[in-house]
């Protein structure tokens, strides 16, 4: 980095940066995708990996990247890519690294957005509804009267998956058909505005604004669903019913009909390698762990900042809106209406979120009001993950360019609708937005999680870490965590990804093998990739020589 930088944006407060940094990590992973992951890995016995996956991994890792961030700040980089180039001693492989990881949240913001404009067409749906008894009732829909209201339960699925155009690609370009391209473009288009405010201007105030909403929102969700006793008046459908089968680590086993065929004991869960490697992964997409998003807003920190109690807060924030809201008013109103098997007929979190609630708000008294609360707590819950998304590529953008953020965030955002047009038009199945979520939130996440964590425990090293952990912090309840990252993380993730790799790799490599869309997302990845090397290659290669040109000015002013 040169010595002389210009100046940059500053978080307006330390509450600001926790609350930006928690927005990032609250968002559907908490209110869909756990309960979906719940209830699809047996309640209970998914619980057991994936508190030991926070205790091993998430809290360690999250600390890192905030020490990683402020460290890489301090010393004048704002993207990835430079902090890893610092944090490596300027060596040119590691800021490469850093500048490619940058791929994850560019390629995971391509399709969040897009489900994000489901939570939007959801929660209008709803108001519509609430305003028909006044004779004001509207619909986004030509077949589907104000509101959600289906006479059965398969209803609900059918209108989810013409909604989003599973039955076809390219259907939802026939804006007659649907309007979710409509929604999904308004979302990207209110996410570059955001950005371009800069970081204290736009990420830190919608994050205040919707922090209260979503607690409010959550509030009023749950309260209802405490208050439904047994709607079904069906023994074990009662709200504790619902509550154990979160925490139950053994369960009944149920056959793809549905019928009680025995018991799945907790020993016989904890050696599945599939309930472990799904709360690891769980833990990662959560905490926006090696998404980028957590090292750029860091970096953004004054030097005396606390990091440590940043971290634990922003985690802490996190882990109550996941197990504490969104494991209370999504999993017990499921089970309550359509059993413990409900696990049996949802193969998918987006199929619990957008089918069995809207299955239960349908069967429940103010139904429509607390289906728009609901959500319009997962579109607010996630914008401020999809605002952050973009955030690491921008950086990178202005690092490299030195551009202004307002183009910057302009030209990173047309790239990603390029993208996001990609899976807008490959609907069929879910195919094109699947094979994202597989081999970026899965295959190049893992890889890079296990780079990242060697940089910092073998190359920036333990005693750094430490020394920038306790800087300025008042707190000292971090102080294992750079010892824990090296021998503990370490290990235990290399160990994930061997057998992450070996379950899940072959699999999808066979599954999407002479798949068209398949290849249409291998070279648009391509092409991604290759920028983002290049742009490494050469912001690193000019660091290099500024850093040489700057020695040696320093010897000849110390010689003369």
């Amino acid at each position: 980095m040169t010595r002389q930088t210009r100046k940059r944006d500053h978080w307006g407060s330390r509450l600001g940066v926790v609350l930006a940094v928690a927005g990032s990590a609250v968002g559907l992973g908490n209110f869909i995708r756990f309960p979906g992951q719940v209830v699809l890995n047996g309640g209970g016995a998914f619980m057991i990996p994936y508190l030991i996956s926070l205790l091993l991994v998430g809290i360690p890792l999250a600390a890192s990247e905030w020490a990683l961030g402020r460290f890489g700040g301090r010393n004048g980089a704002r993207s990835q890519m430079g902090v890893f180039y610092l944090a490596s001693g300027r060596k040119r492989c590691w800021g490469i690294v850093g500048g490619l990881m940058t791929i994850i949240p560019f390629a995971i913001s391509m399709y969040y957005v897009f489900i994000e404009a489901w939570c939007v067409l959801y929660a209008l749906q709803y108001l519509g509804g609430m305003f028909e008894p006044i004779g004001l009732g509207f619909s986004f829909f030509n077949d589907v009267d104000p509101g959600l209201r289906f006479d059965a339960p398969e209803e609900y699925m059918q209108f989810f998956n013409r909604m989003i155009g599973k039955y076809a690609d390219g259907s939802l370009f026939r804006l007659s058909s649907s309007p979710l391209l409509l929604a999904t473009v308004f979302c990207a288009l209110g996410n570059m505005l955001l950005i371009s405010r800069g970081i204290a201007g736009g990420i830190e105030k919608v994050c205040k604004f919707a922090a209260p909403l979503v607690l409010a929102c959550s509030l009023l969700v749950i309260v209802r669903v405490v208050t439904l006793g047994n709607p079904t008046g069906i023994e074990g459908r009662g709200f504790l019913d619902g509550l154990g089968f979160m925490w139950n680590p053994t369960r009944d086993a149920f056959s793809s009909r549905g019928i009680v065929i025995g018991q799945t004991t907790l020993w016989e869960s904890l050696k599945n390698p599939d309930v472990w490697l799904a709360a690891t992964a769980q833990i990662f997409f959560t905490l926006s762990l090696c998404w980028c998003c957590i090292t750029t807003y860091a970096s953004y920190l004054r030097k005396r900042d606390d990091v440590a109690l940043s971290s634990l807060s922003s985690t802490s924030i996190n882990e109550f809106c996941e197990v504490v809201l969104g494991g209370l008013m999504t999993i017990p109103p499921v089970v309550m209406f359509l059993g413990q098997n409900a696990g049996v007929n949802f193969h998918s979190t987006y199929a619990l979120g957008f089918s069995a609630m809207a299955n239960v708000f349908g069967q429940t008294q103010c139904g429509q009001f607390v289906g728009l609360a609901f959500y319009l707590l997962l579109f607010t819950a996630a914008i401020t993950t999809s605002v952050s998304l973009l955030q690491p590529t921008v950086a990178l953008f202005q690092e490299v360019f030195q551009r202004s953020k307002e183009s910057s965030a302009f030209i990173v955002g047309c790239a990603n609708l390029v993208g996001t047009f990609f899976v807008c038009w490959f609907t069929k199945d879910l195919v094109a937005l699947e094979i994202c979520d597989f081999w970026i939130s899965g295959v190049v996440m893992f890889v890079f999680a296990i780079l990242q964590i060697f940089l910092v425990a073998f190359v920036w090293g333990v005693p750094a870490f430490r020394s920038e952990l306790e800087c300025g912090a008042q707190t000292r309840a971090l102080n294992l965590v750079p010892k824990l990252v090296k021998y503990v993380s370490f290990p235990y993730m290399t160990i994930i990804i061997v057998f992450w790799f070996i379950k899940n790799v072959e699999k999808g490599y066979y599954e999407y093998q002479g798949n068209v869309v398949a290849r249409y997302a291998l070279a648009f990845f391509t092409v991604v990739a290759a920028a983002l090397l290049l742009l490494s290659i050469i912001a690193t290669a000019k660091w290099k020589r500024e850093s040489k040109e700057a020695t040696e000015g320093d010897a000849t002013e110390s010689n003369s």
